[in-house]
């Protein structure tokens, strides 16, 4: 309650301080701004307003423009790293409102949905039941969970038909983003209110095939809803407001032995669903001078279901919120920005006990407040330097890492990307982070060269490092964990019906250092006359001091508690149930940073407009086998240490948009994978390669005013696991209306 009252606070505050300063606006426009409402609030396209920019550019082209590379606006074919852009197009006729699904497409990226909350994603490199390589923010903002160390993708507070585009950079970006985009960021930006004026609702209903091996189970149901309203008040204020609502049944879950080779079954608990509500408010002020303006929003979101993590599945609680405010100024390039994230809420493990038989609880409130400052500068001409830098700070309270409440942090950087000439541009830039939990600073260089054989294609070549820090429970995890069970029975009758609870320690690692990978990168990108994307990709990384949750030690001698039998002491009983069964048990687990892992692949994608109605990708991903080397273990011993991703990926598909009608068909395939960092190593294995294919197809009535559609996810049917531990993801049928009021 104390989250939500703080999150209610701040969207008081928003609209509190919006309706103030509207009141002391002046009512009368500029005719300029006039006419630009006007056209606005008609549906018709505004005149364009020059703006400042910080450099002299080319003509570019609209969809080719991103911000992400660099946190300056530029061409793609100018970036300084690997890019791919989700843009309103590709979002209007999207098989799904699900992250995970809306980023399969993109070319490197791989994604795990191991519950109906439980999404992960990780670029060029396998992800796990925690991707914890991968930033993700929205409109800057950053909702990365500092104390796990992942994304609880479900708090993102925008609706869909908010999102402007998704900007992914597929390749490590610690250089101008700081901690945590150590494989990656997805950058997620919104429409400003005057971009969406008027009120638009969308009501969805469906259903999930949840058969499995023939048990003749009922479908999952699935619903949403939105509504989001935007108006100009004047010439000056904006605001958008959005409320909505996400509810699933729990997906099927697999029965039966791992397969694995080994004789381990798949744990019985009870799968449980997920309910996600979200409210979101934005105020943009512009002014006179077109290049200034300020934003301010609040919002809060809600979620509960399975969380998946090393020590098992947790199953959040009804109520649990994540909230937050931000205010942002901008001059031309000029950024400055604060915001706070707020989380609250409570889970339990639903695998996992305490050696009394108690389930593991997880009471989570965790305080995010940060400050952040960028700004870019010609400087003589051919020198475009960007240049900023963020202080952080945490308050956790959490109930199984009790042994660190707050956390610092802070990094700048510098970029100078050098016009040698039209043809080539050098890009040489770093940043210094020093966090509370590390000993020393960390420095996060970047260099690139891109070459310009003409002004829509580039060829470049790069050098990255970027790094992720210790998350909390890295650090401080502290609690006793019963895995197994033993039957006494089954050891010897006297015992009759008894059980013990083998107890595993898990703890974290006040040492750890930072992990970082070092990457090398040749890219070409082209855009083809206006109209379609293309981009080639090779890279080579080197992850080094990785951070795993890995078994230190086994119970080779009785654990505690563990009885004896008349004469036999608890370690005779104990040795002689182990010599007898071949079992093992381990007693604790522990995070350790673990030498090096060398990983490269091949990326290729083209995407865009075919003609003017009809859009369409096709993409392919190679990912190699990683090659580990872990001191003190064998190559084979190394391997079970970490996950492999699938090594090939592809992707293609086609949309169309016309007065009346749109429709998309897709098409997504990805090889096996390999999962290892969900519980012990009984639990470990490979997952079957996996098609999906997705279906849209949808009509519009009265210049778009009301629209229909059928979406369709897995329309196969397949049996699809995306983790060896996750559940199980089959058909996805639902219909969508959608209401536009301007």
């Amino acid at each position: 309650m104390t989250a939500f009252r703080q999150v209610a606070t701040g969207l008081a505050v928003v609209i509190g301080l919006g309706g103030s300063v509207m009141a002391q606006s002046p009512s009368g426009a500029p005719a300029a701004t006039a006419k630009k409402d006007q056209a606005q609030a008609s549906g018709q396209k505004p005149a364009p307003t020059p703006t400042p920019t910080p450099q002299a550019k080319p003509e570019t082209f609209k969809e080719n423009v991103v911000v992400s590379a660099s946190k300056i606006e530029q061409q793609i074919v100018d970036a300084p790293a690997t890019m791919s852009v989700i843009g309103p197009k590709d979002l209007a006729v999207a098989p799904s409102s699900n992250y995970a699904d809306l980023l399969k497409g993109v070319p490197g990226v791989n994604i795990t949905q191991i519950s109906a909350r439980d999404v992960n994603v990780n670029s060029r490199s396998a992800t796990s039941s925690l991707a914890t390589a991968q930033l993700s923010v929205v409109d800057g903002r950053s909702i990365y969970q500092d104390f796990f160390g992942f994304t609880m993708w479900e708090f993102m507070p925008s609706n869909l038909d908010e999102i402007k585009r998704i900007e992914v950079i597929r390749g490590p970006a610690s250089a101008v983003w700081g901690a945590n985009a150590l494989n990656g960021v997805i950058n997620v930006i919104t429409k400003s209110p005057r971009e969406m004026l008027g009120t638009s609702v969308s009501f969805g209903a469906g259903a999930m095939d949840r058969e499995v091996n023939k048990n003749k189970a009922e479908s999952a149901t699935i619903w949403f809803a939105r509504a989001t309203h935007a108006q100009a008040i004047n010439d000056r204020w904006s605001y958008k407001l959005s409320v909505g609502t996400y509810v699933s049944d729990p997906f099927a879950r697999p029965t039966g032995t791992i397969p694995n080779g080994g004789t381990t079954q798949y744990p019985s608990y009870k799968n449980d669903g997920t309910n996600q509500p979200k409210i979101d408010a934005r105020f943009d002020y512009d002014f006179a001078d077109p290049s200034k303006k300020i934003q301010i929003a609040a919002g809060v979101s809600g979620t509960d279901g399975m969380m998946h993590t090393g020590i098992g599945p947790f199953d959040i609680a009804r109520g649990a919120k994540m909230g937050y405010w931000r205010a942002t100024y901008t001059k031309s390039a000029l950024k400055l920005q604060a915001f706070m994230n707020i989380l609250d809420g409570s889970a339990t493990n639903v695998v996992a006990v305490d050696p009394a038989g108690k389930p593991i609880g997880l009471d989570f409130n965790t305080k995010t407040f940060d400050f952040e400052l960028g700004d870019s500068r010609i400087v003589g001409g051919k020198h475009v330097v960007t240049y900023g830098g963020n202080l952080r700070a945490n308050r956790f309270t959490l109930t199984i890492a009790p042994g660190e409440n707050s956390r610092t942090e802070g990094g700048a950087y510098v970029q100078d990307e050098f016009l040698a000439s039209d043809k080539v541009r050098l890009v040489a830039g770093a940043r210094v982070d020093k966090f509370t939990s590390i000993d020393s600073a960390v420095f996060s260089p970047r260099v690139a060269v891109v070459m310009k054989p003409a002004a829509d294609q580039s060829v470049r070549v790069s050098y990255n490092r970027a790094f992720r820090a210790p998350s909390m429970i890295n650090n401080n995890l502290d609690t006793t964990v019963s895995l197994a069970v033993i039957p006494l029975g089954a050891i010897n009758a006297a015992f009759g019906s008894a059980q013990y609870l083998v107890p595993t320690r898990a703890v974290g690692n006040s040492d750890l250092t930072e992990e970082y990978v070092d990457a090398f990168e040749v890219a070409y990108t082209a855009n083809l006359r206006g109209r379609l994307n293309f981009s080639a990709a090779w890279f080579y990384t080197k992850y080094q001091d990785g951070i795993y949750f890995t078994q230190t030690a086994e119970w080779l001698t009785a654990p505690p508690g563990f009885p004896g039998l008349g004469p036999f002491t608890a370690n005779q009983v104990w040795g002689g149930f182990l010599a007898s069964t071949g079992l093992h048990f381990p007693s604790q687990f522990t995070y350790r940073n673990l030498g090096e892992v060398k990983n490269q692949g091949i990326e290729l994608g083209v995407d865009g407009a075919l003609t003017d109605t009809v859009r369409g990708f096709v993409n392919y991903s190679f990912q190699a086998d990683p090659k580990p080397v872990f001191p003190g273990l064998t190559p084979a011993q190394a391997l079970g240490e970490i996950n492999i991703p699938s090594k090939h990926q592809f992707g293609l598909g086609l949309s169309t948009q016309t007065k009346c009608a749109f429709g998309s068909l897709s098409v997504t395939r990805s090889s096996r994978a390999f999962w290892q960092d969900v519980l012990d190593s009984r639990y470990a294995g490979y997952t079957n390669a996996n098609t999906s294919v997705n279906l849209t197809a949808g009509a519009k009535f009265q210049d778009d005013k009301y629209s229909v559609a059928l979406k369709v996810t897995n329309l196969m049917n397949q049996t699809i696991q995306q983790h060896i531990f996750g559940d199980i993801i089959k058909r996805m049928a639902m219909v969508e209306f959608k209401v536009n009021l301007k």
